[in-house]
């Protein structure tokens, strides 16, 4: 018989991650306004420098940077593709507005959280290449921040910056994070240890060796991950319109809301088209590197 009066003792994960925001809450104010400041400053400084050029001039500007990152095809279908967002009349707002200001918005969001991930990324994932035991300590950590679900983060971003665009922020970087560190960690552990050798051999200095043979031939890898870190902040920025952050993210949680599915649609459908342009130009500025030339070039 199985005993039916065990009683297995309560962990209070829960309560003790309230005690840390609520930490934060008390102890960090000074630091949150800072990030409230800067973010808050940076996302309106973008967005009004894209919303300030005409977006058929704008069209052309980013279908130009298609080109140089990719071909010219990606120019003509990114000129394309931003002129049929212009189009879409934004059905939650007045008549006369259009979801390009939306896009623009979600296209800083995406940008601002992007480089700061980025910056907090790379430098991980090398300390973890370059030291076995940063390695296996955050291999759980990154494994737990890749499976917690996306609603999870914006809680605690909401109960420290309030409602706005920099909690937006804050959730996406965290969750963009990882593929960022793991692939710059595999890239430049996955360079040849005879040409890491060699470099020590004529006496390079360790960062000599880390800027000048690893993260070169470790760059293919890397722009991989910049191009995860990217998808998977459009992604985030998204959910991150229900809490404030504006943007397609809003449009989308309104069209479900209202029950509105022609906002709905419409807004979904420039976000794919946002993504699509986004991993086209991350795929072609990984194939420019030297070391993408030269492998494409040792295929044929």
């Amino acid at each position: 018989m199985i005993p039916t009066d065990v009683h297995v003792g309560r962990l209070h994960i829960g309560d003790w991650f309230n005690d840390v925001v609520t930490w934060i809450q008390d102890n960090l104010g000074p630091l949150v306004d800072v990030i409230m400041h800067v973010g808050t400053w940076l996302n309106d400084t973008l967005v009004d420098g894209f919303t300030w050029v005409p977006p058929l001039i704008m069209a052309i500007v980013l279908g130009l940077i298609g080109w140089a990152a990719s071909t010219w095809k990606l120019a003509i279908g990114a000129v394309v593709g931003m002129l049929v967002i212009q189009t879409m009349t934004n059905w939650g707002g007045s008549p006369q507005q259009y979801l390009w200001t939306h896009a623009m918005q979600t296209l800083a969001l995406v940008i601002i959280s992007t480089v700061v991930a980025l910056i907090l990324a790379i430098p991980l994932g090398i300390l973890a290449a370059r030291s076995e035991p940063v390695g296996q300590v955050l291999r759980p950590v990154l494994d737990f921040m890749q499976t917690l679900p996306v609603f999870v983060y914006l809680v605690p971003a909401v109960m420290i910056f309030d409602i706005g665009v920099v909690p937006g922020i804050a959730a996406t970087v965290i969750f963009s994070m990882p593929p960022g560190v793991r692939l710059t960690q595999l890239g430049i552990r996955q360079v040849d240890k005879e040409m890491v050798e060699a470099g020590r051999a004529f006496g390079s200095p360790s960062g000599k060796i880390l800027t000048g043979i690893q993260m070169p031939l470790a760059m293919p890898t890397i722009m991989a991950g910049v191009n995860q870190v990217i998808m998977l902040a459009l992604s985030m920025v998204v959910v991150a319109g229900m809490v404030g952050a504006g943007g397609l993210g809003a449009d989308v949680y309104a069209g479900l809301t209202q029950f509105q599915p022609q906002l709905a649609f419409e807004s979904g459908l420039a976000v794919v088209i946002l993504a699509m342009y986004l991993d086209r130009v991350t795929a072609g500025l990984g194939s420019r590197s030297a070391v993408a030339r030269a492998e494409k070039a040792t295929s044929r």
